[in-house]
């Protein structure tokens, strides 16, 4: 199926997609601010760049979106039709990068949580989640 948008407007689509401050990582934030958390916002001098640090409890956070990371068995979890072979090296790439960096995090001993975009949709699935790795 062909793209139903110009270039240049699939673009200006494309380049308005953040990665700070995004609609799920506010819902986390919010959550965290609520039950008392301390926390720093993308700490750049870690690797993979957290999301939420919370140095405390020493917990690391990443607020993923599921198509840019790719979460295995969602539906948002999709492959674009246009271009196939760069979306591919590059949501792989994508992948593999936050893969690396959760290992280092956690060979320095950190908690890493991942908090999917569809879990922070649902918000009992958020806080159960939160509630069960989160311990003040």
């Amino acid at each position: 199926m062909a793209d139903h948008l110009t270039e240049a407007k699939r673009s200006w689509n494309m380049s308005r997609i953040r990665s700070k401050n995004t609609t799920p990582e506010l819902t986390v934030r919010r959550f965290l601010t609520n039950k008392g958390f301390k926390y720093r916002l993308h700490v750049r001098n870690m690797p993979g760049n957290p999301d939420i640090v919370m140095k405390k409890t020493k917990t690391a956070i990443f607020v993923n979106g599921c198509f840019w990371h790719q979460h295995g068995g969602c539906k948002r979890n999709t492959s674009p039709q246009t271009n196939s072979s760069y979306w591919r090296s590059k949501l792989e790439g994508n992948v593999d990068r936050q893969r690396n960096a959760i290992a280092e995090l956690k060979k320095e001993r950190w908690n890493v949580v991942t908090v999917w975009e569809c879990e922070a949709k649902e918000e009992s699935k958020l806080i159960n989640k939160l509630d069960s790795v989160l311990v003040k």
